[in-house]
Parts: structure tokens; C-alpha cells; sequence
């Protein structure tokens, strides 16, 4: 008996998963995670009265920012999909792969906040903002789905075939599906980001938002998630892909303004790029960096890891608590029925706008950030383990109840829960990063502080550590896949 125990070793999987936890409690003692409002349940109770009878903007300006939300993800996404089906042809040149990676590491409103120096509120702004990182992921996906397609070969073609044959006509019959429903599921995220570039100006549904968080009006507030959850939910009905090229061109005719480039302006607008001591020969650069580094490099890595960490493993147990509430192997329909609801407003709601909310309620500290993340990626990763486990053959004299969930589903699922989870955590970086603009001491609260100030060249150094970051992130989950062997997500889920 000494002997099989000495001979038992914890599986690779459970000894990664345990450093996790316990690198997550660390970071979760560093954390601030402290309430600093007097009335926060008074502030929740408000918001509840707002859904009970929400207050509606008047029909023209709810329809104008509306149809410019949906305009704006029409057009960045449409630009994204063909700027990413051109780069996935060059995917595996380590330059292409270099870019890609790098305008997916830097998040649409990062990009939003850079633009609008240049263009101010011009519909660029938002196009530009959101097609930029799209592209990168959509070349990434779309390699992918060409790489791992093995059924072309069920095709045969002629000898000495061009390349732009054996595409068209052996590869894109088994592509085509796989890229239509990545294509439907980042038109969704679109929506969630255009949503969310309005609250740094621009006109869309979050302008709104942000304007009556800030009033205390939570019965507009209420009107409008109204209003865009209805939008999330009435996708299958309207969102068709035949439709897309005539909803192109209306939206294109909808947002079109013309761009005045003052090239001038621009100039100084990249010579401001330039740090300070560089730019007006006073002082030196090592003594600028130190200072820089000491007062908001250092404290912004540092906050971003401690909130990243702490939502990693408070994604992966909230998702282990819901899934079975979610999967036909454990509920009954009304549990399942209502439990999906809920997981659908979780992720159909951006999370920088629930950290909004959950900051009106308990104040500026980490615990905002955490509980919105947790809550919106928890929803995500909950979802497609349910999906996953409804997938499991189980013996028809299988136990039941809590036997069930940790002998017979748990351990089949836990793999495929790692992988999720490992796709899930450099998106947790790059949010965690951006929630800093509503005064979370992440690293986008020093890069919004520096654009509020006009230092370019403290923003631009910023924005490339945040982006670096998120680049070692998903090295760092790709080497843990290909380590524990995990199986790859749904394409629709892989960012």
C-alpha cells in the first residue's frame, strides 16, 4: 500500500491548475479589494427600479445611436474579415504571425483613444478601432481553420493545380461553414466593442450609457441594456450573411463623412510620439524612463497581473459551479432555461460596462474589475462546458447527483475546461488592462491619464507594454496546451 502510494503522482493538469490557485490567493491578499461606497446595496436597488420602469431616450436620438452602433460593427468587422482572410494566406511567415499578434494584443478602445488624436470624433475612429485588432484575430482563426481542414483531399483536383484552385475548389467547400459562424460570432463582439467606444466620445448606445451612469439616471440606463440585449438576442433573426453586403453599403452611406487629413497636424501629433527628453533635448532619457518606470510602468504591470490572476481562477470556479445548471446531464429544462438567460446577459454584456456598474456601486478598487471579468468570462467558459458535456456518453447505470458531476463528467470535461480557460486568459489580460480607464489603477488608467494630459509619448510607451504583455500571455497558454496536450476550443471561442 506505501508503495502504490509513494508511485502516485498528481496529474499534470491538477498540479498546473493548483500552482494557479495558489499564485490567485497570493494576488488576492496583494489586491485591493476594499468597498468604498456608503450605500452600495442602495445603488443595486436603484438600478433594479430602472428595469422596473425604464425611462427611454426620445425615438430619434435612441434609433441614431442605435443604427450607429450597428454601422460601426458592419463596416470594422466586414473590413476585419477581408483584411484576415488575405493575411491567414501568409499566417505561416513569422513576420505576418509578428503583426497579427501585435494589433490583436492592443484593445479597441486603446486604438479608439489613439485615433481620435488624429481624426477626432470622425467614424473612422470607431471603423479603424475596431477592424485593426479584428483583423489579427481573424487571420489567426482563419489559418487555423485552414490548417486543421484534412477533408480537402476528398476533392481531387488535376495534377499541377494553381494555388487559387486548390482553394476555391478543395479547401473553401470545407472552410466555408466554419468561417460563417466566426464570422456571426465576432459580428457579435463588434456590436460589444462599438457599444463600448462610446464611452470615449464616439455616438453609439454607450455614449449614452456612460452619460447616465455618470447622472445617476438608471432608469435610462436600464432603457438602453434594454434596448442592446434585445439587439444580442434578436441576432439569428436579422444577422444573415446574404444580407451583409447590402447592409455594407448602407451603413457606408449611413457614416460617410469626409476626411480632412491636415498633414501638419499629424506631424506634430508623431513628433509628440517621441520621448520628452528626445523631443526637446532637456534632461536624460534613463533618468525619464526610471521616473516613468517607478510611477506608472511598475504599478500598472503590477495591479493588471494581481486582477488578471485573481479572475483566471475565479473564471475557471464559477464556470465549474454553473456548468451543470446548464447541461441536460445534470438539469432539468426550467433550470436549464433559466440559467441560460442569466449566462447570456453575462457575456452579451460588455465587461467594461458591468465593471462600470459594479464601480457605481462599490467605488474605485480592484474588486470591480474582478467581479465584472469573473462574471463576463465565467458566463463564456460556463457556456461551452455545458455544450462539451452534453457531448459525453455516460453507462446507463451511471450514478447520479454529486457522484455524477466529480467521478463521471468532471474528470472527462477537466481537459477541455483547461484549454477554455487558457484561451480565455490573454482576453482577461487585455481587459483587465482596459477597465483601468474608469479608474481602476490598471495599466489603462495611466495610459487614459497620459492622453488626458496630451503625453503621446507616455501613452505610446504604455500601450506597447500592455500589448507586450498580452503577447507573452498567450505564448505562455500556448505552451501549456501543447504541454498538457489539450484539445483546441471551438473556433468561434478561441478569442
Amino acid at each position: 500500500m506505501n508503495k502504490n502510494i509513494a508511485s502516485y503522482s498528481i496529474p499534470p493538469g491538477l498540479r498546473i491548475s493548483l500552482a494557479f490557485v495558489l499564485l490567485a490567493i497570493f494576488c488576492a491578499v496583494m489586491a485591493d479589494l476594499s468597498i468604498n461606497t456608503r450605500t452600495p446595496w442602495q445603488e443595486a436597488l436603484r438600478l433594479g427600479q430602472g428595469f422596473i420602469s425604464p425611462t427611454w431616450l426620445p425615438i430619434n436620438t435612441l434609433l441614431e445611436a442605435l443604427f450607429k452602433t450597428l454601422a460601426f460593427a458592419i463596416l470594422a468587422v466586414s473590413l476585419a474579415a477581408g483584411l484576415g482572410f488575405v493575411l491567414s494566406f501568409g499566417f505561416h511567415h513569422r513576420s505576418i504571425r509578428a503583426v497579427c499578434a501585435s494589433t490583436r494584443a492592443v484593445h479597441e478602445l486603446f486604438w479608439g483613444l489613439l485615433f481620435i488624436q488624429v481624426f477626432g470624433l470622425h467614424p473612422l475612429v470607431g471603423i479603424l478601432a475596431i477592424a485593426i485588432p479584428y483583423s489579427g484575430v481573424f487571420a489567426k482563426v482563419f489559418a487555423e481553420i485552414i490548417e486543421e481542414n484534412v477533408q480537402s483531399n476528398a476533392i481531387i483536383l488535376p495534377p499541377n493545380s494553381d494555388r487559387f484552385s486548390q482553394f476555391w475548389y478543395a479547401k473553401w467547400p470545407q472552410v466555408k461553414d466554419p468561417f460563417s459562424s466566426y464570422f456571426l460570432y465576432r459580428f457579435e463582439c463588434g456590436l460589444r466593442s462599438s457599444t463600448v467606444l462610446g464611452f470615449i466620445g464616439l455616438p453609439t448606445l454607450g455614449f449614452h450609457l456612460e452619460s447616465g451612469f455618470m447622472q445617476g439616471d438608471y432608469a435610462t440606463v436600464a432603457s438602453l441594456l434594454i434596448v442592446f440585449y434585445a439587439l444580442i438576442a434578436s441576432m439569428p433573426y436579422w444577422a444573415k450573411l446574404q444580407l451583409f453586403p447590402v447592409s455594407l453599403c448602407v451603413a457606408l452611406l449611413y457614416l460617410w463623412e469626409p476626411v480632412s487629413a491636415n498633414f501638419v497636424f499629424i506631424a506634430s501629433l508623431l513628433h509628440d510620439t517621441l520621448p520628452l527628453p528626445i523631443r526637446t533635448g532637456q534632461g536624460e532619457l534613463w533618468l525619464w524612463l526610471s521616473e516613468l518606470g517607478k510611477n506608472q510602468i511598475v504599478p500598472g504591470i503590477w495591479n493588471t497581473v494581481l486582477v488578471t490572476q485573481v479572475v483566471l481562477v475565479c473564471t475557471g470556479l464559477f464556470a465549474l459551479v454553473c456548468f451543470p445548471f446548464l447541461s441536460k446531464l445534470f438539469a432539468n429544462t426550467p433550470t436549464r432555461a433559466s440559467t441560460h438567460l442569466l449566462m447570456v446577459v453575462l457575456r452579451s454584456t460588455p465587461e467594461f460596462i458591468l465593471a462600470f456598474l459594479f464601480l457605481m456601486f462599490w467605488g474605485p478598487s480592484h474588486l470591480p474589475a474582478i467581479a465584472a471579468l469573473t462574471l463576463h468570462n465565467g458566463a463564456i467558459v460556463a457556456h461551452l462546458i455545458a455544450k462539451h458535456s452534453q457531448n459525453l456518453n455516460l453507462r446507463s447505470d451511471a450514478s447520479t447527483g454529486c457522484n455524477r458531476y466529480f467521478y463521471e463528467c468532471l474528470p472527462r470535461v477537466y481537459g477541455q475546461f483547461l484549454a477554455f480557460l487558457c484561451y480565455r486568459w490573454e482576453v482577461i489580460m487585455r481587459e483587465t488592462a482596459i477597465v483601468g480607464i474608469l479608474g481602476i489603477h490598471t495599466l489603462g488608467f495611466f495610459i487614459d491619464s497620459a492622453f488626458e494630459s496630451f503625453r503621446l509619448d507616455v501613452a505610446l510607451i504604455l500601450i506597447v507594454i500592455s500589448a507586450l504583455m498580452n503577447i507573452s500571455t498567450d505564448a505562455v497558454a500556448r505552451r501549456l496546451r501543447r504541454q498538457l496536450h489539450l484539445s483546441r476550443t471551438p473556433r468561434w471561442s478561441s478569442t
